[in-house]
C-alpha cells in the first residue's frame, strides 16, 4: 500500500530517480519562494500538463488532491478573510501544485529506487553523524504521506457511500483509522526489513 508507483514506460517513468527528485526539489522551492498568483496558476498548468506526459489521466491528477478539498475550502476561506481573494486563491493554488508536483513522482518512482536515490545521496554526511538509511526511508515516507492518506480517504468515502452511509461520522471515521493503522504496521515492517531499529 505505501508504493503508489504506476507502471509506464513514459520519458517521466524511464528518467533517473535522482533527476525527478531533484526537479521536485528545485520546484518546490520556485513554487514556495514564488509571490505571483500568475506564475502559480502557470506552474500548476506545466505540472498537470506532465501527467499525459507520464500516461496518467486527468482524473488521477485530480484523484491526487480530491480527498483534500475541504482542507482547501477551509484555507481559501481563511486567507479570503484575513488576506483577501488573490492571496486566498494563490495559497491554495500553490498547495495544489505541490501535491501534484510530489504526487507525480511517486506515481512515476517506485520506492526502492527513491530509497536507494537518498541513501547514496545522503553518504556524503554521515562522517557528521547522519544515518543515510534512516533518513532516506524517512523523507521517502514523508513524501508519500500525503498521497497515500488521501487515496485511503477516497477509498473509504467511496466505499460508505455505495452503502449509503457517506454522511455518518463513525460509519467514515472508523475504516480510515482502521487503514491508518495498518498503514503503520506496514511502515514499521519497512524498517525492520531493512532493519533500520535502533
Amino acid at each position: 500500500m505505501l508504493d503508489l508507483y504506476a507502471p509506464g514506460h513514459s520519458p517521466l517513468h524511464r528518467m533517473r530517480p535522482s533527476l525527478k527528485m531533484g526537479a521536485l526539489m528545485v520546484g518546490a522551492t520556485l513554487l514556495m519562494i514564488n509571490q505571483s498568483l500568475p506564475i502559480t496558476v502557470a506552474a500548476a498548468l506545466v505540472i498537470l500538463a506532465l501527467y499525459p506526459l507520464a500516461q496518467l489521466t486527468l482524473k488521477q491528477a485530480f484523484a491526487q488532491v480530491r480527498p483534500l478539498l475541504w482542507i482547501f475550502v477551509l484555507f481559501f476561506a481563511v486567507q479570503w478573510y484575513f488576506s483577501g481573494l488573490t492571496m486566498a486563491a494563490y495559497v491554495v493554488l500553490r498547495l495544489a501544485a505541490l501535491i501534484l508536483l510530489a504526487s507525480l513522482v511517486t506515481l512515476t518512482t517506485r520506492s526502492s529506487d527513491m530509497i536507494d536515490t537518498m541513501t547514496r545521496a545522503l553518504r556524503l554526511f554521515r562522517p557528521l553523524g547522519v544515518n543515510p538509511e534512516k533518513v532516506s526511508l524517512a523523507i521517502s515516507l514523508a513524501l508519500r504521506f500525503i498521497p497515500v492518506l488521501a487515496q485511503i480517504m477516497t477509498e473509504v468515502r467511496e466505499a460508505q457511500k455505495t452503502r449509503g452511509l457517506e454522511r455518518s461520522v463513525i460509519a467514515v471515521a472508523m475504516p480510515m483509522a482502521i487503514r491508518a493503522i495498518k498503514m503503520a504496521d506496514d511502515i514499521s515492517d519497512a524498517i525492520d526489513s531493512r532493519g533500520y531499529r535502533s
